[in-house]
């Protein structure tokens, strides 16, 4: 498939207009900050057509082993214990067997709309450093905010847990108003590198503007530095951090097992996306989408503007899509290659197979609950979040 890139369209930018978002459909908690107030509360689940439901029955059981308080992201240590971060600024660390420990030195974060604390991501060789890395929403001035990525070391025995050695790795640029489309996940890919989902913060332009490194797929080294091979480095700043533009709110990234990138992101009012990252590309937003605004006006169609990567999946009526992996495990040996999606509106595990670089819906099980994130654990099982107060850690085992 033939794509072109577009760096900049700013006629266009602005007959799109800075009208706001009239919904946070991924970010199911109130509002603490006043500044949040212009993100009014989402509709907690969008109508689902009988014909997108996949009629296919749950291949699994489900089984609970504890509760957490808005809980947004998880990540397995190399001894099988599980970190946990909830919205608030809390990380738990959590045994195979359910229970937890709290743990200290946690950065103070902004919650409140979207924002708090995010991803977590162990390093590659935490084996033998020890550090992981967190996403989450800091504030800076006159009501400002922003996502930061840091890195810190974890120190764990059986019973206590600490962070220390606080490393500030990547800055999202500028801070703006409003607590929304922070992005912010997190993923080492098999080049070693560092890679993060950066939304455009429902301010629309910064997706074009490569002052800016919102609305961006980011790549870096571990430690923040900026790889030389990037496709923008050649622009200096925060351009060279890029890899892709003209995304959304990005809040799901995973390599498959030929190391092809694919993030998902939520559209706006319908249009919620799957696409394959190729390096330098613009994927349009807000100039097309295969969405319209929430006022009502229409967004042109990816096929409108073919100089824009299209979505290798579109969803309207939406999904809201959040946690993302694709499965590598014996234990479903079905679904080995496929990707699972978490559907906040659709509350259900979406599995996505892919045929090099195209994707289509496989099946959608429902959960009855809004599923905030996925992912694949060592011992080949899938475990869920679900979304919100006393949301669930699920661990999904094979029917026999």
């Amino acid at each position: 498939m033939t794509r072109l890139t577009l760096l900049a369209c700013c006629a266009a930018l602005a007959a799109c207009g800075p009208v706001p978002d009239a919904t946070t459909r991924d970010a199911a908690a109130p509002a603490a900050l006043a500044s949040a107030a212009a993100d009014p509360p989402p509709p907690m689940s969008d109508p689902l057509p009988p014909q997108e439901v996949s009629n296919e029955p749950a291949p699994f059981n489900v089984q609970a082993l504890g509760s957490f308080d808005e809980p947004w992201a998880m990540a397995f240590l190399p001894d099988g214990r599980l970190l946990v971060t909830e919205k608030a600024g809390r990380l738990k660390l959590v045994t195979p067997g359910g229970a937890s420990i709290t743990v200290q030195g946690v950065p103070t974060v902004a919650h409140g709309g979207q924002g708090g604390l995010g991803d977590v991501l162990p390093h590659p060789d935490f084996a033998n450093n020890r550090d992981v890395y967190f996403s989450h929403a800091e504030a800076g001035g006159n009501g400002t905010y922003g996502a930061v990525v840091v890195r810190y070391t974890l120190q764990a025995t059986a019973t206590t847990a600490t962070l220390t050695d606080r490393r500030l790795v990547w800055t999202q640029v500028p801070k703006v108003g409003g607590q929304g489309h922070y992005g912010h996940r997190l993923a080492f890919g098999p080049d070693g590198m560092l890679w993060i989902t950066s939304g455009e913060r429902q301010k629309f332009n910064p997706s074009q503007d490569m002052a800016s490194n919102m609305g961006k797929v980011v790549r870096l080294h571990d430690d923040g530095r900026v790889p030389a091979d990037n496709p923008f480095a050649a622009q200096g700043g925060v351009a060279a951090q890029a890899w892709t533009l003209g995304h959304r709110n990005p809040l799901g990234i995973a390599f498959d097992a030929g190391g092809q990138l694919w993030v998902h992101e939520m559209g706006p009012k319908g249009g919620d996306e799957l696409n394959l990252i190729e390096r330098g590309a613009n994927y349009g937003y807000p100039i097309v989408s295969n969405g319209d605004h929430y006022d009502g006006r229409t967004i042109p169609d990816h096929v409108t503007r073919p100089e824009f990567n299209p979505p290798e999946i579109t969803w309207t009526p939406v999904i809201s899509p959040a946690g993302f992996v694709i499965y590598s495990g014996d234990a479903f040996p079905a679904w080995k290659g496929d990707g699972l999606i978490g559907g906040l509106s659709a509350q259900a595990l979406v599995r996505v197979e892919f045929n090099r670089d195209t994707a289509r819906e496989a099946a959608r099980y429902p959960m009855g609950r809004r599923i905030r994130e996925v992912e694949q654990g060592p011992d080949g099982f899938v475990y869920v979040l679900e979304d919100g107060a006393n949301g669930r850690l699920l661990r999904l085992t094979p029917k026999s």
